[in-house]
């Protein structure tokens, strides 16, 4: 495969609330050139090593401040058993008594960092790890995908993101609803796509999740926040999640996201939600994959001649006023209705207090 950036996911996992320190680490390694997936505080072992599995990552990183590495380690290393990625480093960052160290490594951990360490000698472990990493075989992740592993999907996804030639390979026809999800930054892509993902699983659809972030124009790398939003619940390995960075393509979306999505779809999935970068007017290469777009807004985001510009507004199917909750959802509701007309769906929905999730939904079920 050729040269791409690493993929590290980043993980604070028990009852720890402090992740100053890692997050220092994800934007360090997104200056390094790296794609890395931080998934936020208080998660599990088990959702850690999930996403690890899904996103097809080169490396694991922990980080613990609590002294329960005797405790989550284990089980960290269990589930990483578990899902069949035992190939995977796990390194592990935070206040651990030397005198663990050993146990540590035994049980396998691969590299050990306590507050003291160096960025730079951090940087250069993970790399060598990385670099060390396996995707399996093109043929080998080709069979596998045909029996249904989910392992061999993600890392199929892997080889065609860095380009391998996949030899006249395709995946089969499926029939999944591709849904694109688009809005400005800081409008709630994400908290939807999960509130609406996991309400269309409880009506027992397979959910997949593309999820796009720019990469940086400086190093090439990317923090991929998105997965952090949609780590609410329990894993579901019907409900997948794949994170992908932006590159150098502009429109919304990032290399490969076509492939990818036709991957999803012959796997087997019902729905596919691809979510696009934080987006502006301009930005409507969504619209050549998806049967459908879903344009996010919330509350005082323009009036009635902003809505009637071209560009998303224009290419939208339905439009959802997120957040309402807040102050100012009805005159943006009104602006909104009078610029769209009643010929495109119109929602209004808090996912913050999961309100208006369900009409969504049926909505969606209707078009399949």
């Amino acid at each position: 495969m050729s040269k791409q950036p690493y993929r590290i996911l980043l993980a604070k996992i028990g009852l720890d609330g402090h992740d100053r320190g890692v997050k220092v680490l994800a934007r360090s390694f997104r200056d390094a050139g790296h794609d890395v997936i931080y998934t936020g505080l208080w998660q599990t072992a088990q959702a850690t090593m999930c996403a690890a599995m899904q996103e097809d990552v080169d490396v694991v990183g922990v980080s613990l401040l609590s002294a329960a590495h005797m405790t989550i380690m284990p089980e960290v290393l269990k589930w990483r058993k578990q899902y069949g990625i035992e190939h995977v480093p796990v390194v592990l960052g935070g206040i651990i008594p030397v005198q663990d160290y050993d146990a540590m490594r035994k049980m396998g951990v691969a590299a050990l960092f306590n507050p003291g360490s160096s960025i730079e000698e951090i940087l250069k472990e993970f790399s060598r790890l990385a670099a060390e990493a396996s995707h399996g075989t093109l043929e080998e992740v080709q069979a596998g995908y045909t029996t249904g592993d989910q392992v061999a999907l993600a890392k199929l996804i892997t080889h065609i993101q860095r380009d391998t030639d996949g030899n006249g390979w395709a995946p089969p026809a499926g029939d999944a609803l591709v849904l694109g999800i688009t809005g400005s930054p800081g409008v709630g892509k994400s908290s939807f796509i999960d509130k609406l993902g996991r309400e269309l699983r409880s009506r027992n659809l397979r959910v997949a999740v593309v999820a796009v972030d720019p990469s940086s124009p400086l190093t090439g790398g990317a923090l991929l926040g998105d997965r952090l939003r949609m780590m609410s619940g329990s894993p579901d390995e019907n409900f997948f999640i794949r994170s992908l960075s932006s590159g150098t393509v502009l429109g919304g979306l990032g290399p490969k996201a076509k492939e990818v999505v036709s991957l999803l779809s012959g796997f087997g999935f019902d729905i596919i939600l691809l979510e696009t970068v934080g987006a502006g007017q301009s930005d409507v290469a969504v619209r050549e994959l998806a049967r459908h777009t879903l344009l996010l807004l919330m509350p005082d985001s323009g009036d009635s001649i902003q809505f009637s510009k071209a560009g998303l507004m224009e290419i939208a199917t339905c439009f959802v006023l997120n957040k309402c909750d807040l102050e100012g959802a009805d005159r943006t509701l009104a602006h909104l209705a009078t610029a769209v007309g009643g010929d495109r769906p119109l929602w209004k929905v808090s996912t913050l207090h999961n309100e208006g999730i369900d009409k969504v939904a049926d909505w969606v079920v209707a078009q399949r």
